[in-house]
């Protein structure tokens, strides 16, 4: 059974692509998701992340206290790179398990925003890339959002290029308006069950 990594931008319609493989009978694990879980029910994980950002970064009722680690890590690289340390092998792990309990399908999809920055594109056997125009993208996540337009330029500035995700992916998604995702997913899925 392969592993297929699924990446893009943010706002580049990954989910959007994700349920379409999902009603193709194509298991989906949702990385960043999966993330928040763990930093609030794995107990190492939880422990890591009070090491590093002391006890307010839980609130009282034992949830994240995702303002307080915002509020750090993003203006401190060094304690961002301490919690990308300590979350990225914990699910790298939780996703391994996820994939080898999955039973009779040809393949199983990891959809992760920073599938390349993480590292965990060497475990994947082909990976796909969802495009779409930065300005398209802005407009979306500011509407999922509710935030600013320099507040999603620095998320973006954040990640890897679109382009050079888009020379290491195996096969590409354009999420641009302009072609029909549903008909590049049902393309995509019938050269993966030839592998």
């Amino acid at each position: 059974m392969h592993k297929i990594g699924i990446t893009g931008g943010i706002g580049s319609g990954k989910t959007s692509v994700c349920k379409i493989f999902e009603t193709l009978g194509i298991p989906v694990y949702y990385a960043d998701d999966r993330a928040k879980w763990l930093m609030t029910n794995n107990e190492d994980l939880k422990q890591e992340i009070i090491k590093i950002f002391g006890q307010e970064a839980y609130l009282n009722d034992g949830q994240l206290n995702r303002a307080h680690i915002g509020s750090i890590a993003f203006k401190n690289a060094d304690k961002l790179k301490q919690l990308n340390a300590a979350v990225h092998p914990a699910v790298a792990k939780d996703g391994a398990d996820w994939h080898y309990a999955q039973q009779e399908v040809p393949y199983t999809l990891k959809e992760a925003a920073l599938l390349y920055e993480a590292g965990s594109y060497q475990q994947m056997d082909k990976i796909i890339v969802v495009t779409a125009p930065e300005a398209t993208r802005i407009e979306r996540v500011i509407q999922r959002d509710q935030t600013t337009t320099e507040a999603v330029k620095a998320r973006i500035a954040k990640q890897m290029p679109q382009e050079e995700k888009v020379q290491r992916a195996d096969y590409v998604i354009h999420n641009d308006g302009e072609q029909s995702i549903i008909h590049q997913v049902l393309s995509i899925h019938q050269r993966l069950l030839k592998l």
